[in-house]
């Protein structure tokens, strides 16, 4: 038995299989942004009024860098698929949709690491 609509065996649409892992990915990630970023705003409310060797001794101090690492990673992860479906869904054009999306990931994945070489950076010394 088919599931599908007489219309969309016609237009030949169907379940792609992709779009439910990519709405579950982003599901995760917001759920897994919500405790990182209510740590980072109690510990910036904290270190308010800080120098800098202040702040780096915090950085380098038990899972600050593991956690901030985290929230680099999963903040842009997190932004760059939410970027995704609006492009995906309101680009019309497929040749600027492409694009943008490439673009939207290599923005990411840029920005990401450089956040994360300067934690790094921090945590280390240099």
């Amino acid at each position: 038995m088919e599931m599908r609509s007489p219309l969309g065996r016609v237009r030949g649409l169907g379940s792609t299989n992709n779009g439910s892992g990519h709405w579950w990915l982003q599901r995760i990630t917001g759920i897994a942004l919500v405790p990182l970023v209510i740590w980072f705003v109690f510990a910036a409310i904290n270190l308010a009024g800080a120098d800098l060797a202040q702040f780096k001794t915090w950085v380098g101090t038990s899972g600050n860098p593991v956690l901030l690492s985290l929230l680099i990673f999963t903040m842009f992860h997190h932004g760059q698929l939410g970027l995704q479906v609006v492009i995906e869904d309101y680009v019309q054009s497929e040749l600027t949709k492409l694009g943008l999306i490439i673009a939207i990931k290599f923005s990411a994945i840029i920005f990401g690491g450089y956040s994360i070489f300067a934690v790094m950076r921090l945590t280390f010394g240099g």
